[in-house]
């Protein structure tokens, strides 16, 4: 394409775009839940926000997305059962309610968050959702900004290059992430609809076609280049092996946030309900064993199509 850029050039664009946007205000009262959120927890370093709560001026009956990124698990937490299922298995889910705004937050180290955020895990739960909108709710100091910008922006090249070889040969920008979105959500179980890759896009089209050269360039990906047979045939592989081990990893994340979460199976059916149109209603004895009652649950949601 003619407005290519080299990688380095890419890099420092795709820096100051993602700068940009996590450093535009939130909301007073998104602020004052991430600053309540730091102060659950020890070594708190930054707190994003970001979801489909973003662009919400009415946050009411909502219930806002965050992640929390910490030194590391063990100054985190005052129980060590907490750091190990964490570093396990991360990220920990907890609810939380602050000034008639209610919220979830998972917790990632620094470390993990810029692992997970990036091209080196196929798992998508985070670079998918980092190559979308965020803003940075709360930061400890200026290091800590500059260290989350710094993994943010590892997101959306980690999606293209995922994506690339999955998608038409002859793709305009927009699609190119219209596609690419749709595969993550196939990674994983949603209860959102199937346009959903492509609502998201066509929200902000200008912003992603800002992002797309930048990206593009640091995941050394030239539209224009042919995709061959074996990439196409290593891609498919590969998500095959996403869809898998991401519909698992939902289950057990599930299962593991039925010990932080109170309430989780009814948050689950919540949103579930709220994405896809359903009348879940929760009986007592899958309150009184959740993980019980969510493995019980699932199969029956996968049949009705309420979560893929």
């Amino acid at each position: 394409m003619s407005d290519r850029v080299d990688m380095a050039d890419g890099k420092q664009q795709l820096i100051d775009l993602v700068a940009n946007e996590l450093d535009q205000p939130v909301d007073p009262r998104v602020a004052d839940v991430a600053a309540y959120i730091a102060g659950q927890h020890g070594s708190a370093r930054a707190v994003l926000f970001y979801g489909s709560c973003l662009r919400q001026s009415q946050l009411d009956g909502l219930m806002l997305d965050f992640y929390l990124i910490v030194d590391d698990y063990r100054t985190a937490y005052s129980k060590a059962w907490l750091a190990y299922a964490n570093r396990l298995l991360p990220p920990n889910v907890f609810p939380v309610e602050t000034k008639g705004i209610a919220a979830k937050y998972a917790v990632l180290s620094q470390a993990d968050f810029a692992r997970l955020a990036s091209a080196n895990t196929r798992n998508v739960s985070v670079w998918a959702r980092f190559a979308q909108p965020s803003r940075l709710a709360w930061v400890r100091d200026e290091a800590s900004r500059l260290e989350t910008i710094k993994a943010v922006a590892y997101a959306a090249p980690a999606l293209l290059s995922a994506a690339r070889p999955m998608l038409p040969q002859d793709i305009q920008p927009l699609d190119l992430w219209r596609g690419a979105f749709a595969l993550t959500y196939s990674a994983e179980l949603r209860a959102e609809r199937t346009q959903r890759g492509q609502s998201v896009v066509d929200a902000e089209p200008a912003r992603y076609l800002a992002f797309t050269q930048p990206a593009l360039s640091v995941a050394a990906i030239d539209l224009a280049a042919p995709v061959t047979g074996d990439q196409r045939r290593t891609a498919r592989s590969a998500w095959r092996r996403r869809r898998i081990e991401g519909k698992m990893l939902t289950v057990l994340r599930l299962a593991k946030a039925s010990l932080t979460f109170a309430d989780g199976i009814d948050y689950l059916a919540w949103k579930i309900n709220r994405h896809a149109g359903t009348q879940i209603a929760i009986r007592n004895w899958q309150r009184r064993w959740p993980i019980m009652g969510a493995l019980i649950l699932l199969p029956h949601l996968l049949k009705r199509g309420a979560v893929r």
